[in-house]
């Protein structure tokens, strides 16, 4: 196999994005690099070869067909214009778009709106058919207002200490709401590797979201401890040597774990464990 032969992967070459795209992979069983410094890196026992880049850059290069699938945020996929779409949500990297201000407005009719994400602006100030002026800026835009080029900005707001650092304070309701997706470019055909590639990393994205619960349960109760477990299909139920009693393995989402625990316990369930799946195909 030449290097041309391989599955190229674009993935975030730093920050938080970062390491849960790398993580991801390696729980997906690829090879990641152990340099943060390395641009690229050859997985050849998977057949794949990954770019470290810009994540607002990802989209462009996938969406040209230079790169067959990458991870970057539904914000950045959006924003870049690139002819790119979402295959899967990743389950990390969320994040909130808002308005901020030094003090909120009622209107942004004839507001100047300062923003890292022009395109992603202009969309949703169409579809609301509100007439403002967009003032496009690379990076930070919490100075905008102070250096008197915006009377309002459009920012990923996570916890909101910056922009009070700054002054500002959030106004309305969210624009956007974004996370780390997976992407591939528009009408792009899948060959066996890129199919394998989805199908692990959708595997990790569940098994993440779900954990396996086994408990013991008289029969008598079974029924009421079934309604509380019914797992994807349905629970598998072995019996014990303790007459009239079983064990019970299904899954259940990580979310709601400790609530239905409480549920099982109340209804007679005992010796409840809880196992963490790391992959699984279903």
């Amino acid at each position: 196999m030449t290097q041309n032969d391989f599955l190229k992967v674009a993935l975030p070459n730093k920050g938080s994005l970062a390491e849960s795209a790398s993580q991801i992979m390696r729980e997906a069983g690829y090879r990641q690099r152990t340099d943060s410094r390395d641009l690229t890196f050859l997985d050849p026992d998977n057949g794949v070869e990954f770019y470290y880049l810009r994540p607002r850059d990802i989209a462009t290069y996938v969406g040209s067909g230079e790169l067959s699938v990458g991870i970057t945020g539904r914000d950045l996929l959006i924003d870049s214009g690139a002819p790119a779409e979402e295959i899967m949500n990743l389950d990390f990297g969320r994040s909130t778009f808002r308005f901020a201000a030094a003090k909120p407005q009622s209107s942004l009719d004839g507001k100047r709106i300062a923003t890292a994400y022009p395109n992603l602006v202009r969309g949703y100030l169409a579809k609301t058919g509100t007439d403002s002026q967009i003032v496009a800026l690379d990076g930070a835009v919490e100075s905008a207002i102070k250096l008197g080029v915006a009377d309002v900005i459009a920012d990923v707001v996570s916890t909101g200490g910056t922009l009070r650092q700054a002054g500002l304070e959030v106004f309305g309701a969210p624009i956007f709401h974004s996370e780390a997706i997976l992407i591939e470019r528009k009408g792009a055909s899948r060959d066996n590797r890129m199919a394998t590639l989805i199908r692990r990393i959708s595997s990790v994205v569940i098994a993440r979201q779900y954990v396996l619960v086994d408990y013991d349960v008289e029969r008598v109760n079974l029924e009421k401890s079934c309604s509380l477990t019914p797992g994807l299909e349905s629970p598998t139920i072995s019996p014990l040597q303790k007459e009239n009693w079983v064990a019970v393995r299904a899954m259940v989402k990580r979310s709601e774990v400790h609530s239905v625990m409480d549920e099982l316990w109340e209804v007679g369930a005992r010796g409840i464990l809880v196992t963490d799946i790391l992959s699984c195909r279903l």
